[in-house]
């Protein structure tokens, strides 16, 4: 089945139910943990990613958590929070943070479906997609920072930036 195929046939879906049956055409691990959450496992390249999505009625957001499992030596923290600024400069449909207490690496955005907006499969999907290209676009970076003692600007210039056409 594509993704464009209409998956549901009303308008009124739960963007969490499009997320689920998201998971299920992809195969990936997922739990719903409750009416308005689903968590997930999705394999990349480098890792494999912890993906949370969070439906909000309140401020009519769909809120997307995507984590992997960083312990970096604590006297390389301040240059990983600076490649983090560098990342986060580049980056313009979400932001990373390191939650050092947990040791997280963690990527966040935010969709706000105000209005009664509804999201569609594509657009999830997407959000998805783009949570996990971008942890990998800068895993290698982050990994320079951390455990190769290179600088933020050194680490940085491992990250390739996205190729449009052919060759």
């Amino acid at each position: 089945m594509s993704l464009s195929e209409p998956l549901y046939d009303s308008g009124d879906i739960h963007p969490i139910d499009i997320v689920e049956n998201l998971a299920n055409h992809h195969s990936w691990d997922f739990d719903r943990v409750g009416e308005d959450q689903i968590a997930m496992a999705v394999e990349g390249q480098w890792r494999t990613y912890s993906i949370t999505l969070a439906w909000s009625d309140t401020d009519e957001t769909l809120r997307l958590i995507c984590t992997f499992e960083m312990e970096p030596p604590e006297d390389r923290l301040s240059h990983l929070y600076e490649a983090l600024n560098q990342i986060n400069d580049l980056c313009w449909d979400g932001a990373f943070t390191y939650w050092h207490l947990q040791r997280l690496m963690v990527w966040r955005y935010g969709l706000v479906l105000s209005g009664g907006q509804i999201a569609g499969t594509e657009q999830i999907d997407r959000l998805i997609g783009s949570a996990v290209s971008t942890a990998e676009k800068y895993y290698p970076a982050l990994q320079l920072v951390t455990w190769a003692n290179n600088t933020p600007e050194e680490a940085m210039r491992i990250v390739m930036a996205e190729a449009y056409g052919r060759a």
